[in-house]
Formats: C-alpha cells, structure tokens, sequence
C-alpha cells in the first residue's frame, strides 16, 4: 500500500497532512513532480523527479500504481486512469474519484475546454481553505482507517 501524490499543483496543506499522515500509519508517501521539492527527512516519504514534458508526472503514477494504492490529484484524466487500473484516486479538496462520478468528471472537464477554448472566460478553481483541507484530511483518513483494519 503506497500513497501517490501529483506533486507539481497540489497544495501546500495537502501535502504537510500527507507528510503527517505518512509517518503517523507508516506508510510509504512518494510525491511525482517535474521539479525538485523540499521533503522531509522520513523512511515513509520520498520524492521522485520525472523529467519535464506534458503529463510525465501522470505517466510514471500510472505506470507504478497498483490496486492498493491511493492517488492525491485534482487532474481528471489521472483518475481515471488511476481508476482503470483499480486503485483509489482523491483530489486535494477531499473529494473521492469513484467508477460512478468520473465519466461525469471527464465530461465537465471537456465542456470547460471547450468553452476556454471558443474564448469563453470560465474562471478559474475556487480558494483553497480550511473546508478544503478539512475535507480531504477526512477523506485521507477514511481510506487509511480502511486498510488498517
């Protein structure tokens, strides 16, 4: 069982809950992300650096994840993939990627693009706050209360 993190946009709070979290279970935290990051010094967390290029850091998540993994990203298309491959998949606001919720995700996700790109202005993501944090400390919880018993 390893925790899997789409480092390069995830939010600073998401990742100090893993790093907590990860020591607190004993559990093995790697971080993907086309840049170097500070990480603690911990047996349970480590880092890998891909190279830069468009969804590298996705392609080497995917190509590692196994069913009893857990990925932390807000990129639609990695959960899904994560998904396809039978593993969990949560986004940094806490909210659980399922077989039922992701095909709707995607689609969303499509429509934006489209609007983005007929130059419609769509705004962008919402604030990130301590609803967010606490919504994914809660969610990371329960996906960890769940493989330890």
């Amino acid at each position: 069982m390893r925790i899997w993190c789409d480092a390069d946009a995830c939010p600073r709070p998401v990742k100090e809950i893993l790093y907590r979290a990860a020591e607190r279970t004993s559990t093995q935290l790697t971080l993907v992300a086309n840049q170097p990051l500070s990480i603690p010094r911990s047996r349970w967390v480590s880092m890998v650096q891909v190279p830069s290029g468009f969804d590298v850091a996705d392609h080497h998540i995917i190509e590692q994840v196994t069913p009893d993994d857990l990925v932390i990203t807000a990129d639609i298309p990695l959960a899904a993939a994560v998904i396809d491959k039978g593993a969990t998949a949560i986004d940094p606001r806490g909210e659980l990627y399922t077989d039922a919720n992701i095909r709707e995700r995607l689609s969303v996700r499509d429509f934006m693009a489209d609007l983005r790109g007929a130059g419609v202005q769509t705004g962008g993501p919402k604030g990130y706050g301590d609803r967010e944090k606490q919504s994914f400390a809660n969610s990371l919880d329960r996906w960890l209360a769940q493989r330890s018993s």
